[in-house]
């Protein structure tokens, strides 16, 4: 899913209209003459003592950068940030389904989808009678629909202040807090060069703040090549140029954390990957009548047992192109049986195919699906898998990690800040060998297996 970053207007409350000004006189014009992006911010106090003392991280997403892409794009940036620090050779597992939203709420809450709630970019509440979208501003901004502790309500939490430049939920309050600062986003604005040339200034200016109000923990979001993969293919020559046009940007965002001297750790992930889509659509109500359903993109609400019964009795031979089960009997792999969020009957694609509930209605037009996608289940197919790199003073050299599962980044970044993280589905050994001080957990001192990179 691509998400279209909006340039926000200035909030004329107390704390920007004299924070801000200092900011951005700090850096400068950005090249163009552009002003980096103004921030919306939250009085959540001074940083503690403590927390002064604690190292920092920044964590960048690039929407749809598939696990592969920088070894074959020669993306040389994150490629040598991976032997300055660890990296995933072969990926990172994320979170089924491998959509925007849910992973993003994954990596920072270390949940699955069904244990945060955003289960699918849109969805159904049955209990709220209402629906989530992304598109949705109100829905989007509203606390309600989340669960878990993100990172950043994490450290407001324990006296650290913390910004978040655009990434999928922050402008939400959760857990009782949002970001110190943070901007949020629109699904329908195309982000400018300037714009995302901003998120470096602003993150830098960030960090020149006084020690008592500097954030130690910063998400930046970038939704590229996420949209030309979908748009063009995973293996197009437009996806091959936003692929370096984001290594770029890590390599210029690198070069400006180094000026500031401070102890921070880079940590570059994506979401998911991207598939080639084959053949064109599948629809769904060709097979099973679904008029007494709530439909959302592919989940399916039954208003009655009865109802659901008959649909998945409908749909379980249909087609080899998907599988469908009652949600209890989802395999336990997929992490998806326990959240009515997520529909009865589930529907799950055994490919890259484009699956769909209903054709366009009588006398709309019909478009072919896009000629690339995500979504499917990272497990059977590798085209899903995400990136990690990372490199810092907190994390060892020249090192490689198995595949992983997104869901242990979370403890993982908690103990580089000092942070004492809340329940999660991650656990920190996995990732510990890549840590200087070893992090392993006192239950299973035993860390991952790391490798030398060659």
């Amino acid at each position: 899913m691509h998400l279209r970053i909006r340039k926000l207007a200035v909030v004329t409350c107390f704390a920007l209209v004299f924070a801000l000004p200092a900011l951005t006189q700090q850096q400068g014009q950005l090249p163009g003459g552009n002003p980096a992006l103004p921030l919306m911010h939250v009085d959540n106090g001074a940083n503690s003592t403590a927390a002064q003392k604690a190292h920092y991280v920044v964590l960048v997403s690039l929407d749809g950068f598939r696990w592969d892409y920088a070894k074959h794009d020669n993306a040389t940036h994150l490629l040598a940030l991976g032997k300055q620090g660890v990296w995933a050779p072969e990926g990172m597992m994320p979170s089924y389904p491998s959509l925007t939203f849910p992973n993003h709420l994954s990596i920072v809450t270390g949940l699955y989808p069904e244990h945060h709630g955003l289960v699918a970019n849109n969805f159904y509440d049955l209990a709220k009678q209402a629906r989530f979208a992304i598109a949705d501003p109100k829905a989007v901004a509203d606390g309600s629909w989340y669960s878990g502790v993100p990172l950043w309500s994490l450290a407001e939490s324990q006296g650290m202040r913390t910004a978040c430049l655009f990434w999928p939920g922050s402008e939400a309050k959760i857990a009782g807090f949002r970001p110190t600062w943070y901007a949020g986003f629109d699904a329908n604005t195309e982000a400018t060069d300037a714009e995302e040339l901003a998120r470096i200034d602003d993150a830098v200016a960030l960090l020149r703040l006084p020690d008592t109000e500097r954030p130690h923990f910063i998400t930046i979001y970038y939704s590229e090549p996420d949209h030309e993969g979908h748009q063009f293919g995973p293996d197009a020559p437009q996806t091959k140029a936003a692929v370096l046009k984001v290594d770029a940007l890590v390599g210029k965002l690198k070069a400006a954390l180094d000026s500031t001297h401070l102890p921070i750790d880079l940590v570059v992930i994506s979401d998911h990957g991207m598939a080639k889509v084959v053949g064109g659509w599948i629809t769904l109500d060709q097979f099973a009548d679904l008029t007494a359903f709530e439909v959302v993109g592919t989940l399916l609400y039954g208003k009655t047992e009865e109802e659901r019964i008959r649909v998945y009795n409908q749909l379980k031979k249909a087609s080899s192109q998907f599988v469908v089960y009652r949600r209890k009997d989802v395999p336990a792999g997929l992490d998806y049986n326990q959240n009515p969020r997520e529909g009865d009957p589930v529907v799950v694609a055994t490919g890259p195919y484009a699956i769909r509930a209903h054709a366009p209605a009588p006398g709309k037009p019909e478009t072919p699906p896009n000629a690339g996608m995500h979504g499917l289940d990272p497990h059977k197919i590798p085209e899903m898998k995400a990136i990690f790199f990372a490199a810092g003073p907190d994390i060892v050299r020249g090192r490689t990690v198995k595949t992983f599962e997104n869901v242990n980044l979370y403890p993982w970044i908690g103990h580089m800040l000092g942070l004492d993280v809340a329940k999660n589905d991650g656990s920190l050994n996995v990732l510990a060998g890549t840590l200087r001080d070893g992090g392993a957990e006192p239950e299973n001192p035993e860390p991952a297996a790391t490798e030398p990179v060659h």
